[in-house]
C-alpha cells in the first residue's frame, strides 16, 4: 500500500504582534533589485495606516488592494498575473497575502501561475501543477477558513467553483498575528470561525477518518468550543485560540475529506454567490438529517451569540437555477462518499437537495 507524501508550510511565526516581523523574513528572500515582492491586501485595509504603515516596500515592490466582495475566480487570477509580468523588470521576489481566505487562496493561485504556463482554470483539481511556484507567504487576518495551512487554492472558473491542489500551494511562510483579527465585524468573525466548526464536524463524522486527521479535528473542534460555546475567554485569548483553531482545521482535511455541507454550499454560491464561509452556515443549519447533534449545538450557539442567518435566499429561484446548484453540489463525489458512505446514490435523490434548498 502507498500513502500520500503530504505538503505542510515549513515555516510559521506565531504571536500577537508578529506581523512587524515580515520586513525582515522576506527581505532574505529578495533575489535582486528588478525581482519585487508584490503585496495582495484585502482591500478593507486600504487607508489603515496600523497595518500597511508595518510594510516597507522597496525598489520596484507593488501593493495591490483587492477587493473580496466576491469569491476568487479563476479570471481574476489571470488578471493579476497578466498585470504583475507586465510591470516587473523580472519575475517577482515573491507573493505576499495579506487577508481572510479569498485573499489566501488567490496568492497561492497566483504564485502557480507565475511559473507555469496557461490559464489558472487549467489547473482546477487535484496534481495539475507541473512547476514549483514562486515564494509565497501567507499573513491570516480571518480566522476559520484554514486556507493558511491547507495545499488548495479554492477559486470559481466558467465551469465551477473548484480548488488547485497541489503539493506546490501550501504557503513557504505563514504569520499567525492573532492581533489582525481584532477589529473583525462581529458576524465576519462569526461565520468564519464557524466554518472551521462545521468542517470539523464532517471531517470527525466521515468515511475518511483516520488518525491523522483525527488529532488535527479534534484540537480544532476543542477549540472552537472553547471560544463560541463555552465564552469565558477574554477577546486576546479568543483571537489566539481561534486562530489556532483554523490552523488545525486547515491540516485535519489533509489526509480525509470535507463532506456535502460544502459541497452544496458550492452549488449554492454558484447561482447566489454567498460569501463561502456564510454558505456553509446557511447549508450547514439545514443538515439535522445528517448530522443531529452537531447541528443542534450549532443553533444553540448561534442563539448564544444573537446570529441570525439570513433566509428566504431561494424563495424567488426558479428550476433551472435548482437544478443547476443540485449538478454543481453533487460533482464533489467524494464530499458525499464521506459523509453518506459508497452506496450514498442510492441514498440521495434530486427531489431531496431540491427541498433542501428551497430552505435556504
Amino acid at each position: 500500500m502507498s500513502y500520500r507524501n503530504l505538503p505542510m508550510v515549513p515555516r510559521v511565526v506565531f504571536g500577537r504582534g508578529s506581523l512587524d516581523q515580515l520586513n525582515d523574513i522576506i527581505a532574505a528572500k529578495r533575489k535582486n533589485r528588478n525581482a519585487p515582492f508584490i503585496f495582495l491586501i484585502d482591500d478593507v485595509f486600504k487607508g489603515n495606516a496600523w497595518l500597511t504603515s508595518r510594510i516597507a516596500l522597496a525598489y520596484d515592490d507593488r501593493l495591490l488592494y483587492i477587493s473580496t466582495v466576491e469569491e476568487p475566480k479563476t479570471a481574476q487570477v489571470d488578471s493579476l498575473v497578466d498585470d504583475i509580468i507586465l510591470s516587473s523588470k523580472e519575475r517577482p521576489s515573491g507573493i505576499i497575502g495579506i487577508g481572510g481566505g479569498s485573499i489566501l487562496d488567490l496568492t497561492k493561485a497566483v504564485s502557480i501561475l507565475l511559473t507555469n504556463e496557461g490559464n489558472a482554470s487549467d489547473y482546477q483539481g487535484c496534481n495539475l501543477v507541473r512547476s514549483p511556484a514562486i515564494y509565497h507567504v501567507g499573513v491570516p487576518t480571518l480566522s476559520g477558513t484554514g486556507a493558511e495551512s491547507s495545499a488548495a487554492a479554492v477559486l470559481t472558473g466558467p465551469e465551477n467553483k473548484q480548488g488547485i491542489i497541489s503539493d506546490y500551494a501550501p504557503f513557504d511562510q505563514v504569520i499567525l498575528d492573532p492581533e489582525l483579527t481584532k477589529d473583525l465585524p462581529r458576524h465576519q468573525w462569526f461565520y468564519t470561525g464557524m466554518n472551521c466548526y462545521i468542517q470539523c464536524i464532517e471531517t470527525l463524522n466521515g468515511t475518511y477518518i483516520n488518525a491523522f486527521s483525527e488529532s488535527y479535528s479534534q484540537k480544532a473542534y476543542a477549540l472552537c468550543l472553547e471560544v463560541f460555546e463555552e465564552g469565558k475567554l477574554n477577546p486576546e485569548e479568543a483571537q489566539d485560540k481561534l486562530m489556532m483553531a483554523s490552523w488545525h482545521g486547515g491540516m485535519s482535511s489533509a489526509y480525509a475529506q470535507v463532506g456535502i455541507a460544502q459541497a452544496m454550499s458550492y452549488g449554492l454560491s454558484s447561482v447566489l454567490e454567498t460569501n463561502y464561509s456564510l454558505g456553509n452556515c446557511i447549508v450547514f443549519n439545514q443538515l439535522e438529517a445528517f448530522y443531529p447533534e452537531e447541528v443542534k449545538l450549532f443553533k444553540k450557539i448561534l442563539r448564544h451569540h444573537n446570529i441570525e442567518l439570513p433566509k428566504g435566499l431561494c424563495k424567488h429561484l426558479e428550476d433551472h437555477h435548482f437544478d443547476s446548484m443540485i449538478k454543481i453540489a453533487l460533482g464533489f463525489e467524494l464530499l458525499w462518499e464521506n459523509t453518506i458512505g459508497k452506496d450514498w446514490k442510492k441514498i440521495i435523490s434530486l427531489e431531496q437537495l431540491k427541498s433542501l434548498y428551497k430552505k435556504m
